[in-house]
């Protein structure tokens, strides 16, 4: 069985000036249900591996969930509980295959066309722009998480739209205090769980 999606996803941002797993501690002991490990792709698979095996191991003492961008191989390796794929990755069909039936698995949508056609291949999820998720939101039933330029203050207007949640890097890891800014992301979420999913059942969410 997959393991829950919870609303605030934290994509781990590996540019120079970031420590990625001081942000994954921080954001794990604030309460930050997921945890999407990326990594340059300059880095070498095993790098990836033990940089993931690192993470899945701070998720899984925090009893968060652990997915992998693009290197579906390391999920697989790691254990990791399912993965993302975007437009240039596997389609999302042939990631389906490489993880099995019971992991999550997301992907990118542009529009209605792409998120149906993605959740017909296999698709959990979906991330979305924010300009995109009225149109995404009401074409599908799986649960839209909307990504880029996130913050507190605008995430009644994105689960108004149809969000599920919401996935954030910088808005985290290069924040001052990323355990407050996550508790805030968290509190602003929390504070809007009564939102209507895309479905139009109530949200019975994880936070």
């Amino acid at each position: 069985m997959a393991a829950p999606l919870g609303r605030l996803h934290l994509v781990t941002d590996v540019r120079r000036d970031r420590d990625p797993v001081a942000a994954v501690r921080a954001a794990l002991s604030a309460g930050v249900p997921v945890v999407q490990v990326r990594v340059a792709d300059h880095v070498s698979d095993l790098g990836a591996y033990h940089f993931t095996a690192l993470i899945l191991e701070l998720c899984r003492e925090a009893g968060a969930t652990c997915l992998v961008n693009d290197r579906l191989h390391i999920a697989l390796a790691t254990g990791a509980d399912g993965g993302h794929v975007g437009g240039d990755d596997l389609p999302v069909s042939a990631a389906r295959r490489v993880l099995g039936p019971d992991a999550i698995l997301g992907t990118t949508a542009h529009d209605a066309f792409t998120a149906q056609a993605a959740v017909a291949a296999g698709a959990s999820y979906l991330s979305v722009s924010p300009a995109m998720l009225p149109e995404v939101a009401a074409a599908v039933s799986v649960p839209v998480i909307a990504i880029g330029s996130v913050t507190p203050e605008r995430i009644p207007d994105l689960l108004a739209a149809g969000a599920y949640g919401i996935a954030v890097a910088s808005a985290i890891s290069g924040a001052s205090d990323p355990r407050a800014a996550a508790a805030s992301l968290l509190a602003a979420l929390a504070s809007h769980s009564g939102t209507v999913t895309p479905s139009g059942a109530p949200a019975t969410m994880s936070p």
